[in-house]
């Protein structure tokens, strides 16, 4: 993100109030801007500079152009290393990554060995995702990585086969109830491994704390600036980690929730309809199409349910941060995506 270009000077934080749900929800849809993926490394780099002549001050105020530029480097480069996130596993990515996923998941009538195949290629994905754009402050050695890949994966297979064995024997509901619930276990199975996958993915970071810094107001922002100081990290907490890491966990759900809800049941009923009856090579583009829409959609509105660069009380956290700003003092720390 711009944060980790050269330059004392910050921009702006958005373009829209970042204070409000709606605010946040705009701005996370120019974060998942999958038109942000065809930018070559000519037009980073373009982006880039111009971003940094703002921050050195050549450039004195924000254009159209700068918050193009702005809107490119925050989907590209991750905010803690300012290198570009590979591009798969970018927010502007996630609707195409998880497009041929979600619709294998959501296969109606899917056998078990599909079932774990489909299982495994999303916790792969959701580690990519998640390890990719954590908070970068604390390391995650492969050793981990690795051990929590292969419990995420354990986490959504055991839920998946188990639930799917579980419905049939279900007594006392009609045979339409039981069709849902089946075409509903893939969610069970997404939303309790994604929310274990952000957990173990970064349980380093709740282990070891992460970093966080002083929130300056503008008139603050601007004398350090003038005097050429950065903004140093006052120590790292587990607490801000805590909450940190929670509030991706919910994130990943919410995100998860219509996409591999709300599909399945529409395709339910469409499947009565006599125009999919008599054409049931369509079932699957007309699957992909449901979640395309969706998806395309339920991205920024779970981004958005918090703020990637969480502002919090001192007061809140560990008792080393509050003796250097103060019970009542602000300070923030990246939430992560």
């Amino acid at each position: 993100m711009s944060a980790s270009l050269p330059g004392k000077r910050d921009l702006p934080a958005s373009r829209y109030n970042l204070d409000t749900y709606w605010g946040r929800v705009r701005q996370s849809a120019d974060l998942a801007d999958p038109r942000t993926l065809f930018v070559s490394s000519a037009g980073l780099e373009s982006a880039k500079s111009l971003v940094s002549s703002y921050k050195l001050r050549h450039v004195q105020s924000m254009t159209p152009e700068l918050w193009k530029a702005k809107k490119v480097v925050d989907s590209t480069l991750h905010p803690d290393t300012g290198q570009p996130v590979f591009l798969p596993f970018r927010m502007s990515c996630f609707v195409i990554s998880n497009l041929i996923v979600t619709a294998g998941m959501l296969t109606p009538g899917l056998q078990t060995t599909g079932t774990l195949l489909w299982q495994i290629t999303n916790q792969s994905l959701n580690v990519a995702i998640n390890s990719a754009n954590a908070n970068k402050s604390t390391a995650l050695s492969t050793s981990t990585l690795i051990q929590s890949y292969f419990l995420a994966v354990s986490a959504s297979c055991s839920v998946a086969l188990g639930l799917n064995s579980l419905v049939p024997r279900v007594k006392r509901i009609s045979p339409g109830a039981r069709t849902i619930l089946t075409r509903l276990v893939p969610f069970a199975a997404v939303a309790s491994a994604g929310a274990l996958n952000v957990f173990l993915m970064r349980g380093e970071e709740i282990r070891k704390g992460i970093d966080v810094f002083p929130s300056p107001n503008e008139a603050q922002k601007q004398q350090m600036a003038k005097e050429g100081k950065d903004i140093e990290s006052l120590g790292k907490s587990k607490k801000a980690a805590t909450i940190a890491v929670a509030e991706t966990a919910l994130s990943r759900v919410l995100n998860a929730t219509p996409i591999m809800v709300l599909p399945p049941l529409i395709l339910v009923r469409l499947q009565k309809r006599e125009w999919l009856r008599r054409r049931p090579r369509m079932v699957l583009p007309v699957n992909l199409g449901l979640i395309l829409t969706t998806s395309v959609f339920a991205l920024p509105l779970a981004l958005a349910a918090f703020p990637t660069r969480q502002r919090i009380r001192a007061g809140n956290l560990e008792r080393e941060i509050v003796e250097k700003v103060g019970e009542d003092g602000m300070v923030e720390f990246n939430r992560g995506i």
